[in-house]
């Protein structure tokens, strides 16, 4: 999957799928956290790993623990670490 990480709207998407898929597609009302919906630690690994490797945001899986996210605070997250790459090149491959 290639994600043009200057575009919101596209990164949001795949960090919504990912979380989809790593979850087996559970869902629940707004604001439901990733244990709320199953979410365990070879969940959490398989999240970050491929937040990494789609999107080049290294997400720690201890946050995940200590936060608990729902799909929009981890999605604010993956903003915060576009943003703390500069311009994006990194996040990009370049």
């Amino acid at each position: 999957m290639s994600i043009r990480t200057n575009d919101p709207a596209s990164v949001s998407r795949a960090v919504e799928t990912i979380w989809y898929e790593v979850l087996g597609g559970e869902t629940g009302p707004a604001g439901t956290t990733f244990f709320e919906l199953g979410g365990e630690s070879i969940k959490a690994v398989r999240l970050t790993s491929r937040i990494a490797e789609e999107i080049g945001v290294e997400i720690e899986v201890g946050d995940l623990f200590e936060e608990d996210p729902d799909l929009t605070h981890l999605t604010r997250s993956v903003f915060q670490g576009l943003e703390g790459s500069g311009d994006g090149a990194r996040a990009e491959g370049r």
